[in-house]
């Protein structure tokens, strides 16, 4: 399926009443680090670059990629293109999943922001990384297509969901309207971001608290009410255990079900590589 077919699917969606997952084929793509940014004290910004990324796939905001690692004994596993998917075999190479902040097909670019924490296996990479750093990216596999004919939509996430929603911000067009909360230590963790007009960012400082501990993003986010009549859609992100409240209040109190929401655990206190989809 070429690019304008993949087009036309998600402008049916955009134009439809509820959110779809749309498919594209998943490549495999070797890049290299051409420069990186801090943005405020908990992100790194790497934009990697290459010829290979004239092949890559970026339509909508909800998207990830796996970056692929060396083993614990310095052995680089590879998956192998199977048709539009990719086989990555046994033992699975080590890889970590990141949201794509930015792509730009005329550049060759590709924009992955890390929140920096100790101990992580990406994270420790991508402090280390400089201009020249070579980097095997697989993906996207896809990602959720959601309509711009909703009423409000709702963000809510720690600082691994901020590249998210700071994409999700950029593309709403200017009209959209709904509320955006972003758990972070302190205000040297926020960044700038540019919302609609009607979107209104509440930063949530989580304080002396451990990241993916307390309820602070939990509580900021209750105070949300829908006008009634109005369809909201909501987006939520981040560690799994202090979604699980929000999820069934999603549910119950606010009414959105799963056909007009998106509530992932990126994270898990304690797991490694933890892999959560609604």
């Amino acid at each position: 399926m070429d690019r304008a077919a993949y087009a036309d699917n998600i402008a049916a969606v955009l134009s439809g009443a509820q959110s779809a997952r749309v498919g594209y084929p998943i490549g495999l793509y070797e890049v290299e680090v051409l420069r990186t940014e801090r943005l405020g004290s908990g992100l790194l910004r790497i934009t990697f670059g290459g010829p290979e990324l004239a092949g890559f796939h970026s339509y909508v905001a909800d998207e990830h990629v796996r970056l692929i690692f060396p083993d614990a004994e310095g052995v680089l596993r590879l998956p192998r293109p199977a048709g539009f998917m990719l086989d990555w075999g046994n033992p699975r190479p080590v890889s970590r999943e990141y949201t794509v902040r930015r792509h730009s097909a005329l550049d060759r670019e590709l924009d992955i922001d890390f929140a920096l924490h100790s101990g992580g296996i990406a994270s420790e990479w991508a402090l280390a990384a400089t201009p020249g750093t070579r980097m095997h990216i697989a993906g996207p596999p896809g990602g959720q297509v959601v309509p711009l004919t909703y009423d409000k939509y709702l963000f809510a996430g720690d600082i691994t969901a901020l590249p998210a929603i700071a994409r999700w911000l950029e593309w709403l067009p200017r009209e959209a309207s709904g509320w955006a909360f972003i758990e972070v230590a302190d205000a040297a963790e926020e960044i700038g971001l540019t919302p609609p007009p009607g979107i209104q960012v509440r930063w949530v400082h989580r304080g002396a608290a451990a990241p993916g501990t307390g309820d602070a993003l939990e509580q900021a986010v209750r105070t949300v009410t829908v006008p009634e009549g109005e369809r909201v859609y909501v987006w939520i992100a981040g560690e799994a255990g202090v979604l699980r409240p929000l999820r069934r209040w999603t549910r119950t109190e606010l009414g959105v079900g799963p056909k007009d929401s998106l509530i992932a655990g990126y994270w898990k206190r304690g797991v490694a590589d933890f892999d959560d989809e609604e």
